[in-house]
């Protein structure tokens, strides 16, 4: 059977099934129209073949791997220009998928893994973007000026390894490599992010416990009042990425970032860390230890220390004595901690996950039961089986949430994150008073704590005081970049209670780009379009919101949210009243 090496293009049209089902005869001709016009023309300029057609999508090939990204780049770019004079619910966008590899020959016909790899590329894609593989982008990274992010290693359906995986930035031009592009102005203080540290163990299997060394280290670092400290789940988008310090640091905003290595062997563990200057990529402090595993939490102590005094920072009493201080002394305990909070930490959270990190928190107190972290987690996690009932009784569990922060906090008063389970308990009992001092607290403790930030913040809001929050939420997206569209809807309601619709509709509709299945966000875009008068898109807005949930109930749905004052809350109702959307 014969055989080549071919770029290999897949692409096929975002949401086919509900455009038929909204104008099915006009689908199929604006399909129809946007093949013949733009999308086959555009494949045979740069070279390429139609291989066929199916339903919404194609497959083509192309001898150049070069010219399959130009074609893919044009006609995106080409149809979101097409696009942007048509109604939203008019608009056809297509994602594209392209590899370069083997492939076989059955007469017109090209099949096999190089095939297969595009097709998955394309499912992963997100609407209106050219998703390529990393034998692609080797290709043509110095051939097209054209900047592509890397989003690492992905596992992908049938295919035994995983791929590389590279998105085509749009909007963003080829970076110029001879200038340095100062993408968030930098902090008033020393900024840094800590990049999570490889896991050189043979075992792939003590990869929790390199995280959770990264995870603490951030933690001891970002209670310095004195540092700027990225977040945790900012960090960790870089994990097993090959990254350029520099870049990092410019797309950030931090001036310097810290990088290191763990191995785990028996009873030894050996750190190797070393503090980068982003801004010229030359080392400012590197260290080896080699210990038993009983130091450490001696490790961690020190490598604080020694950032703290290269970035000259100086600490006050309190955070002396608070950084030398550790949870416990016992490493299976806290081995086991690290393994719960990873499972919470889960992407896919469910009650198999529930049960095993619950069950790691309680092994954990058996061995120290003056522990306080596990009580934290087991309260955290017990907040997760309120809002998603894995439990056999989750009515129980927001009250088994407080028992175990409070045991936390009596534990220990000085973890910021026992005061933040705390403000989590208490922001579901809409015990205001609580949710706010524990807040404060953890803030107090944890200046660079995102997410505390955000909860007093979410406080604020919801207790009529909007232009405070405002600022808290702003800068736990500042120091959270990476989990922004978390923050986004927030923001919005901040604003939206305050009365800035129209600021308001653009964080919502922001919300929504970044999160499309949200009906949470579009129904407060529906409302705020309400209040600005824009009734036709109010609607328009409402109508994708009844297609994602159609049982969605606005009064149930807004009695959920902990406003103090009425009035507030009367603000999403009358929106949605004045669109004509509820009675």
């Amino acid at each position: 059977m014969e055989r080549r090496l071919a770029a290999i293009m897949a692409a096929d049209v975002v949401g086919y099934s509900r455009l038929i089902r909204i104008d099915e005869d006009g689908t199929l001709a604006a399909l129809k129209s946007l093949r013949g016009d733009l999308i086959e023309p555009k494949i045979a300029e740069h070279h390429g073949r139609v291989v066929k057609l199916m339903g919404d999508g194609l497959l083509a090939e192309f001898p150049s791997v070069v010219e399959a990204v130009r074609a893919a780049s044009e006609m995106q770019q080409a149809l979101a220009e097409r696009n942007a004079g048509l109604p939203e619910r008019q608009r056809i966008e297509i994602r594209v998928g392209i590899n370069l590899g083997d492939v076989a020959i059955d007469g017109d016909d090209i099949f096999g893994d190089g095939v297969n790899v595009a097709a998955r590329l394309e499912t992963m894609a997100e609407p209106g973007s050219v998703y390529v593989s990393g034998a692609v982008h080797d290709q043509v990274r110095d051939r097209l000026e054209l900047r592509f992010e890397d989003l690492g290693k992905q596992q992908v359906k049938n295919i035994d390894r995983p791929v590389r995986v590279w998105r085509w930035l749009r909007d963003a031009a080829a970076p110029d490599r001879g200038a340095v592009q100062q993408e968030r102005s930098l902090p008033d203080r020393p900024s840094i992010i800590v990049l999570p540290f490889n896991n050189m163990s043979r075992d792939a299997d003590q990869e929790y416990f390199s995280d959770g060394i990264t995870e603490d280290v951030i933690t001891d670092l970002s209670k310095v009042s004195g540092l700027f400290v990225i977040a945790r789940n900012s960090a960790f988008v870089y994990k097993d990425k090959p990254v350029s310090v520099p870049q990092v640091c410019r797309e950030l905003g931090v001036k310097f970032a810290l990088e290191g290595s763990i191995r785990k062997a028996g009873n030894r563990v050996r750190v190797t860390a070393q503090l980068i200057d982003g801004s010229s990529g030359g080392h400012v402090w590197a260290e080896r230890y080699d210990r038993d595993l009983t130091d450490i939490f001696g490790v961690q102590d020190d490598i604080t220390q020694q950032i703290v005094a290269a970035l000259k920072v100086t600490l006050s009493e309190e955070e002396k004595s608070r950084s030398a201080e550790a949870g416990t002394r016992d490493v299976d305990a806290h081995d086991l901690f690290l393994r719960g909070r990873e499972m919470l930490r889960a992407v896919k959270k469910d009650r198999d996950m529930f049960e095993q990190a619950t069950a790691c928190f309680r092994r954990a107190l058996a061995l120290d039961p003056a522990y306080a972290a596990p009580y934290a987690g087991l309260g955290f996690a017990y907040v997760l089986d309120y809002q998603n009932h894995w439990s056999a009784t989750p009515e129980t569990s927001l009250d088994a949430a407080e028992r175990f922060a409070d045991a936390a906090i009596g534990k220990d008063d000085q973890d910021p994150y026992n005061h933040f389970v705390v403000s989590l308990v208490a922001m579901f009992r809409s015990n205001y008073r609580r949710w706010a001092e524990a807040a404060d607290r953890a803030l107090a403790l944890n200046p660079n704590f995102a997410s505390a930030l955000n909860m007093r913040g979410v406080l604020r809001l919801y207790t009529g005081e909007p232009k405070l929050a405002i600022p808290d939420i702003e800068r736990a997206m500042r120091l959270d970049p990476a989990v922004q569209q978390q923050y986004l809807h927030f923001l919005g309601t901040a604003y939206f209670v305050d009365g800035d619709y129209e600021r308001a509709a653009g964080l919502f509709s922001d919300r929504i780009e970044v999160n499309p299945t949200t009906d949470l966000s579009r129904a407060f875009l529906a409302s705020t379009l309400g209040h600005l008068g824009r009734f036709d898109e109010a609607r328009r807005i409402w109508e994708e919101l009844m297609e994602i949930n159609p049982k969605y109930e606005h009064a149930k749905h807004i009695a959920r949210l902990p406003f103090q004052n009425p009035s507030d809350a009367g603000k999403f109702t009358e929106g949605l009243r004045k669109a004509g959307l509820v009675a």
